[in-house]
């Protein structure tokens, strides 16, 4: 039957992401942990972060804590609903996040707009969310209800209504993720209950953990900036350092590109 054919080429087409996923960031997925810790250490004498060499922009592979497998998990599709930026964009950092998670709150409230108006206004950087529920039932309804209300282009309207000081200690229960969506602008809000139960929203969800768990994320939040791994709400010098550094190595390889 069509549909059994099509079942298998899902199949076969998951299980072969799965099987490059894990041969081509096997080796960094084992550093993970200790790449995220270096590349944002503090100075052992100050206490504050440490700053790129001045000079050239050394290459991605030279970068301390920079791994081209990991840069390959930028999706770049125009489309996506849970990204914002440019999909040309030379910089991309995908983010790990939990509404659940109180830290990756304070980086959505303290950090994260600035670096939009810094960074993604004049078309540096890209952002693209992944859902990475890790703290139980409502974390995965949370994530569900943000991938719905995508669905409606009202997916970051919903994620800022999401991590609003207070928001997660009223619980994401099946009456508060209606509210979020009216806060959101969500239209349907009918629609918006069907599809966050829906197939798609639990199998949307499950990749995007599979893909952090397969990388080695044991916690929220967590990042990739052109393949450079940063663990958790870092100070906002850490990430401009970081999305900085990123545009320098992508402009010298373009250039390189186009000799």
């Amino acid at each position: 039957m069509p549909t059994n054919d099509n079942q298998k080429s899902r199949n076969g087409n998951k299980k072969s992401r799965n099987i490059a996923i894990g041969a081509g960031v096997a080796v960094a997925a084992v550093l993970l942990g200790l790449a995220s810790y270096t590349a944002t250490k503090p100075d052992d004498s100050t206490g504050t972060v440490k700053e790129e060499a001045a000079g050239a922009a050394p290459s991605t592979e030279q970068q301390a804590g920079v791994y081209p497998e990991l840069e390959k998990l930028a999706r770049r599709d125009a489309d996506d609903p849970l990204a914002q930026g440019r999909a040309d964009a030379p910089v991309v950092m995908v983010e790990y996040a939990d509404f659940k998670c109180g830290f990756c709150g304070k980086f959505a409230r303290d950090t994260e707009p600035g670096l939009v108006k810094k960074y993604v206004e004049d078309g540096t950087l890209r952002i693209e969310w992944r859902n990475f529920p890790i703290f139980g039932e409502d974390s995965e309804r949370a994530a569900r209800g943000a991938w719905a209300a995508g669905e409606q282009g009202r997916f970051w309207q919903f994620h800022e209504a999401a991590y609003a000081d207070g928001s997660k200690e009223k619980g994401f229960g099946e009456d508060r993720l209606k509210e979020l969506a009216k806060d959101a602008g969500v239209k349907d809000v009918g629609r918006f209950v069907k599809d966050a139960d829906s197939a798609a929203a639990k199998a949307a969800v499950k990749k995007d953990q599979e893909e952090a768990y397969g990388l080695g994320a044991t916690s929220t939040p967590s990042f990739l900036v052109n393949g450079r791994p940063i663990s958790g709400a870092q100070p906002d010098e850490v990430f401009d350092q970081a999305i900085e550094a990123a545009a320098k190595s992508a402009k010298g390889r373009s250039k390189a590109a186009d000799k």
